[in-house]
C-alpha cells in the first residue's frame, strides 16, 4: 500500500483506528504482569485474531502489538535479545490480517527511561533506540508510525525525527493528557499544540489517559491553533477496580456518540485506548457512515499562540550575596550542616550562628544524605535564613519527586526565600536506612538543572508561563575522582548546557586527582567549590573510603592516621592539618571551599580555617 494513499486518505475523510490492544489481550485471559508484546512470538494466533476483529469493525487502521517493544521495557522482562524479532512479528501479524484493504501503522510507545535534557539519555541515543525497535516493524511492512502515549514533547520530537531519518512513512504523533485537559507536564492545549507541531509529525493528537467527554475539551480548544490533521483516542472512561479487575465502562455507544462530536470540531483521525474493543469501534463506524463526509473537511479559522513571554531574566551577579561574592572574587566559605532527624533544629539554628559569626558565607543543606529521614532540608534552610539571617545552599535531590512535584517545591522555596540551589540526583532508597523505600526519580540533575533554568526564565517545564521568573543561583555537584571520569564530565557539560552556573565537588582528599579533573574541564567556565572532609580517624577515612559514594582517601593519608589511630585527640590534630594542607594547594585553583562538620563538629571547620590564609 502506497504512502499516497494514506495521507490522500487522510485528506477527503475520517480515518479510524482500532481499539486497545493490551486491555483486550487482558479481557481474553492473559494475566497483566506478562510482556504482551512476546505474545507475537509465543501465541501469534491470538494476535492476529484481535487484529481481525477490528478490522471487521471497521476500523481503516490497525496498530501492531509493539507499543512497549523497546530496549529498555523488553528488559525487565529479560527478552531485550528478542527485540528485532518481536517487532519484526508484530508487524507480520498485523500485515497479514490487514491484507490490501487495511492500513498497518507500527505502534511505538515511550522509551521509560528520561532523556536530556530531564535525563542521561542524549538524544542522539534516544533516536538511535527508537530506530532499533523501527527496523523490525519497517522490515515487516508497516504503512505508518503512530507514537503514542507520550509525555514529554521532547522525547516525542526525537521519536519523529528517528523516523524521518531512515523512512520516509507517514507519522502520527500523540501525547496523552490531564483530567483537565493539560499535558501530564501542565502544558496547556494551546502549548501542548505548539509542541506537537515542532514535532514535525504528518498527524498530531492525544490518546490514553481519559475518556472522550475530557478528550473533546482538548479538541475543541486545540483545533483552533493548527492546520495539521488532528487525532483523538480516548480511553473507555477511567478504569474502575472490580474485584481485583481493572474493568472500563464507557458503552460503545457512548463512545460511538462521542466520535460524532470528535468530526464535527475537527478531528480528522479518531480510534480508541485502553478499554475500548471491537464493539466501541463498530459504533465508532457506524456514527462515520452516517455522518456527512464534508463534516471532515470542515475549515477552522487558525488563531496564533503568542509565544513571546515578557520576562527580565536577573543577572547571575544579583541572584544572591554568595553569587556577588563568588563575582567580586572572593574564596567563599560553605559550610555543610545536616537536618536533625527530629523536629527541633534548635542545635543546628546555634551552630549556624556560631558559622556566621565566624564569617562563614552560607550554610549548606544536603537533602536527606544517603537516603535517610530527616527534617526537610528546605525547612531548615527558612529557618536559618529567617533566625540567624544566614544564606543557605538547599540541596535539592531529584529520589523522591515528580516533575509536578519539583516545580511546586522550587516555586515554595523561592517565595520563601531561598535563592541558592544545589541540584543533586540523590541516592537511591536502599543505600540509606530505609531499603525497601521506593524512588521517584521522574529527573536527575540534569532535568532538575533545566527545570530551574526554564523557571528563572519565567515558564514551567510545559513551557507555561509563571508570571514574574524565579532568579535561582544554581549549583550542581562533581565528583573529580569519579571511576568512568568521561562519563562524569559528560554529565557535567550537559549540566552546564542546562544552566548550571557554579559547581560543588566531592571532598578532595588527592590534589592530584582534582587537579587532572580541572584539566578536563578548562571548557567550563564557572565557578568550582571544592569539597573539603576534614578527618577524624582512621576509622572514619575508611567509612569515606568504603561506604561514601564518590570519595577516595589515598594510601598516603590513610598511613598518616594509622599513626595516631589509638589517640582520638592525636587523630583529630592531625586530620584538621590534613585539611589545611589540600585547602593551601587548591588555593588559586577555586572559587571557594565547602567544608563539612563531621558529626556535626562546627570546631573542626574553624580549626581548619583558622589555619589557613585565603587572601
Amino acid at each position: 500500500m502506497a504512502i499516497k494513499d494514506f495521507l490522500s486518505a487522510l485528506s477527503t475523510k475520517t480515518i479510524l483506528f482500532d481499539g486497545g490492544m493490551g486491555t483486550e489481550l487482558y479481557s481474553r485471559g492473559f494475566f497483566i504482569n506478562r510482556c504482551y508484546e512476546e505474545v507475537n512470538l509465543t501465541n501469534s494466533d491470538i494476535i492476529l485474531k484481535v487484529h481481525k476483529d477490528y478490522i471487521e469493525a471497521g476500523a481503516d487502521v490497525i496498530e501492531t502489538n509493539t507499543y512497549a517493544a523497546n530496549r529498555f521495557k523488553l528488559k525487565k522482562h529479560q527478552l531485550d535479545d528478542k527485540l528485532y524479532e518481536i517487532n519484526l512479528n508484530g508487524a507480520k501479524i498485523a500485515r497479514q490480517a490487514a491484507g490490501n484493504e487495511t492500513y498497518v501503522a507500527g505502534s511505538i510507545g515511550p522509551l521509560g527511561v528520561q532523556i536530556e535534557p530531564l535525563g542521561p539519555i542524549s538524544t542522539s541515543e534516544a533516536r538511535a533506540y527508537f530506530q532499533e525497535q523501527m527496523r523490525g516493524l519497517i522490515d515487516g511492512g508497516v504503512d505508518l508510525f503512530i507514537f503514542e502515549t507520550f509525555i514529554y514533547a521532547e522525547e516525542l520530537k526525537q521519536a519523529v525525527a528517528a523516523a524521518r531519518e531512515i523512512c520516509s512513512l507517514p507519522v502520527i504523533a500523540l501525547l496523552t493528557i490531564n483530567d483537565d485537559a493539560t499535558s501530564l507536564t501542565g502544558a496547556s492545549p494551546e502549548v501542548l499544540v505548539k509542541d506537537l507541531e515542532m514535532s514535525g509529525a504528518d498527524v498530531i493528537g492525544i490518546n490514553c489517559t481519559v475518556g472522550p467527554q475530557i478528550m473533546l475539551n482538548w479538541l475543541e480548544a486545540a483545533r483552533k491553533h493548527t492546520d495539521l490533521p488532528l487525532a483523538v483516542m480516548p480511553n473507555a472512561g477511567k478504569p474502575k477496580n472490580i474485584d481485583g479487575r481493572n474493568i472500563y465502562l464507557t458503552s460503545p455507544e457512548y463512545l460511538g456518540e462521542y466520535a460524532k462530536h470528535f468530526v464535527q470540531t475537527g478531528a480528522n483521525v479518531i480510534g480508541g485506548c485502553c478499554g475500548t474493543g471491537p464493539e466501541h469501534i463498530k459504533r465508532m463506524r457506524n456514527m462515520l457512515n452516517a455522518l456527512n463526509p464534508e463534516n471532515s473537511k470542515k475549515k477552522f479559522k487558525i488563531v496564533q499562540v503568542n509565544e513571546i513571554l515578557d520576562v527580565q531574566v536577573m543577572p547571575t551577579e544579583k541572584k544572591s550575596r554568595l553569587a556577588r561574592r563568588i563575582k567580586d572574587g572572593h574564596i567563599v566559605k560553605f559550610v555543610e550542616l545536616l537536618a536533625p532527624h527530629g523536629v527541633s533544629a534548635e542545635k543546628e539554628i546555634e551552630k549556624a550562628r556560631e558559622m556566621h559569626h565566624y564569617g562563614i558565607d552560607v550554610i549548606n543543606i544536603p537533602d536527606g544524605p544517603r537516603a535517610s529521614a530527616r527534617m526537610s532540608a528546605l525547612a531548615l534552610a527558612v529557618q536559618l535564613q529567617r533566625e540567624v539571617g544566614i544564606e543557605t545552599v538547599l540541596h535539592y535531590v531529584c529520589r523522591d519527586r515528580n516533575v509536578i512535584g519539583i516545580q511546586s517545591d522550587l516555586l515554595g522555596a523561592f517565595a520563601l526565600g531561598l535563592k541558592n540551589i544545589l541540584a543533586i540526583t540523590g541516592d537511591p532508597p536502599k543505600l540509606g536506612n530505609y531499603p525497601d523505600a521506593t524512588a521517584v526519580f521522574d529527573v536527575d540533575a540534569i532535568g532538575l538543572t533545566n527545570i530551574l533554568f526554564r523557571l528563572n526564565h519565567g515558564m514551567d517545564i510545559a513551557g507555561n508561563p509563571i508570571g514574574k521568573p524565579s532568579a535561582f543561583f544554581v549549583g550542581v555537584g562533581a565528583n573529580p575522582g569519579a571511576i568512568n571520569l568521561d562519563e562524569e564530565i559528560r554529565r557535567l557539560d550537559w549540566k552546564v548546557d542546562a544552566g548550571a552556573e557554579y559547581i560543588v565537588t566531592q571532598p578532595v582528599f588527592d590534589v592530584a586527582v582534582f587537579e587532572n579533573f580541572l584539566s578536563r574541564i578548562q571548557h567550563i567556565n564557572i565557578p568550582i567549590i571544592a569539597g573539603i572532609w576534614p578527618l577524624v580517624s582512621l576509622r572514619n577515612a575508611e567509612f569515606m573510603n568504603n561506604e561514601v559514594p564518590g570519595c577516595n582517601v589515598p594510601d598516603k593519608i590513610m598511613n598518616r592516621l594509622k599513626k595516631y589511630q589509638n589517640s582520638k585527640e592525636a587523630s583529630l590534630k592531625e586530620g584538621i592539618e590534613i585539611a589545611r594542607e589540600i585547602i593551601g594547594e587548591l588555593l588559586g585553583k577555586i572559587n571557594g571551599l565547602q567544608i563539612s562538620a563531621p558529626f556535626g563538629r562546627v570546631q573542626s571547620v574553624i580549626d581548619v580555617l583558622d589555619g589557613v590564609k585565603l587572601y
